[in-house]
């Protein structure tokens, strides 16, 4: 009874914030308080909600200091040379843009951390996606796939995760991992072609005379804090004609959308440049070499950015204030989530549903116990956490496996094959940050992610199945 209303739970929470009927928020928390009733365990709700926000806090501290952090980052000007060096690679190209983006999210994605790579990569790609009238949830599409493939690194948890449950070193895991994951990330950059491809169809193909910097003599303002002037953008080689995208600078929605890009706002600290360089080098580093627990790092960084780069109370405010919409959205979705996961795991459902899916594959498959740990990957670490999965079902999976002479290492590797879906998870926090900063809709992301991801997670699987590996 407890599997069957923990997947009606889950797929209750999919269906109605997919269909928008109930807010991600509100869905979090009534359907599983609902269901917990449902159980009879409703007296125990209380119990459950408050070991879920305790286990979810420290996420929930570290994203609410990391989103000032990179604010703050964002508004002195540390990311406008990357801004400027995607720009003048992908100039106005839709195709261009939806690779950049994935090449962005991959790169980035190597600090480990999923809400860093979002932050960084929507701050630089928002803008142009936004006065192009390009499509939010490719980007956000992308963005998730690609760090979803670069999440299993051994510094980004699932492989240190699979590696501590199973009793293995992490480097026997991945390193032969390497190739399969590299096709994987391919995979993603020609998803992302094919899909900056029909963007480009859809739009025409543009061109941008200039990006980031003013030109007196057309008076073009590309950046929407000057007033006055006017960007154009030009139908090129695929057109036919002048431009038919033209913003007067006077402050519209789409420029005050551009204001990120603004090379004369008065927040860019230009002399301060290296030391905030320096500092976001130095504060990745100690969370990649875990100096301290993450949210620490964040929240000493979070203080020291704002006292040298604002050094004066009312301006520290005001930067505080310009980011509590994302810091309010995001720590209010992880909390809301705290509620889920807490009846999900409280009640039982977790475990009952991990044991019913095991139970389900027939002996035959014993020998093959490699390539179904690699596909009950994808669903398993969509409706769970990665903990419930590496730690909860793995273990069980992998003594399944031995019976029939498979390695845990196998089964340790094809464990990692559905982490590209799990990026775009209802139950993973980054997630959150993603959707907000891009202002996408979470169900809107989710019908058009996650068919890309289900393709992706199955690239890594036969890629491994083809080089041995698993």
């Amino acid at each position: 009874m407890l599997t069957i209303l923990g997947f009606a739970m889950i797929a209750t929470f999919l269906v109605l914030i997919m269909t928008k009927k109930m807010s991600p928020i509100a869905a979090l928390v009534l359907i599983p308080a609902l269901f917990c009733v449902a159980v009879g365990q409703g007296a125990k709700l209380g119990d459950y909600v408050i070991d879920g926000v305790g286990n979810l806090a420290p996420t929930a501290a570290m994203l609410m200091f990391a989103i000032v952090y990179f604010g703050v980052m964002i508004d002195v000007g540390l990311f406008d040379p990357i801004v400027r060096g995607i720009l003048r690679f992908c100039k106005a190209d839709p195709m261009r843009i939806v690779v950049g983006t994935a090449v962005l999210a991959a790169i980035v994605s190597l600090d480990g951390d999923g809400s860093t790579t979002f932050m960084i990569t929507v701050s630089a790609m928002y803008p142009l996606y936004k006065r192009l009238k390009m499509s939010l949830v490719v980007m956000t599409g992308v963005a998730a796939t690609a760090n979803g493939v670069m999440n299993t690194l051994p510094w980004g948890g699932p492989t240190a995760r699979a590696a501590t449950a199973l009793k293995l070193d992490a480097s026997e895991i991945f390193i032969p991992m390497i190739p399969a994951l590299a096709v994987g990330l391919l995979a993603v950059f020609l998803l992302s072609y094919v899909l900056g491809l029909r963007e480009r169809k859809r739009l025409g193909m543009l061109t941008l005379d200039e990006a980031l910097v003013r030109e007196p003599e057309q008076e073009t303002v590309l950046a929407g804090a000057g007033g006055g002037g006017e960007d154009r953008l030009r139908k090129g080689s695929g057109g036919s004609g002048p431009a038919d995208l033209t913003q007067d600078g006077d402050g519209d929605e789409d420029d005050e959308d551009f204001k990120g890009l603004d090379p004369d706002r008065s927040t860019l600290r230009p002399k301060l440049y290296w030391f905030n360089a320096g500092l976001t080098i130095a504060l990745l580093t100690a969370m990649i070499m875990q100096l301290m627990p993450i949210p620490v790092l964040f929240l000493l960084g979070a203080a020291l950015a704002l006292t040298v780069n604002f050094p004066h109370m009312p301006d520290q405010r005001a930067r505080i204030a310009a980011h509590a919409d994302n810091v309010l959205n995001v720590s209010g979705m992880v909390f809301a989530a705290a509620v889920f996961t807490g009846v999900l795991t409280g009640t039982g459902m977790v475990e009952n549903m991990a044991d019913s899916v095991v139970s389900a594959v027939p002996d035959a498959m014993g020998p093959h116990m490699a390539i179904v740990t690699g596909l009950l990957s994808l669903p398993l670490t969509y409706f769970m956490s990665n903990d419930g999965f590496y730690f909860g079902v793995v273990p069980v999976l992998a003594e399944a496996g031995a019976a029939h002479g498979v390695s845990p290492l196998e089964i340790a590797r094809a464990s990692l094959a559905g982490q590209a879906l799990h990026m775009s998870s209802p139950l993973v926090p980054a997630v959150y940050v993603l959707v907000g900063m891009a202002k996408v809709e979470f169900g809107d992301h989710t019908r058009f992610t996650v068919k890309w991801a289900v393709l992706t997670s199955l690239v890594v699987l036969g890629a491994g199945i083809l080089f041995g590996t698993i």
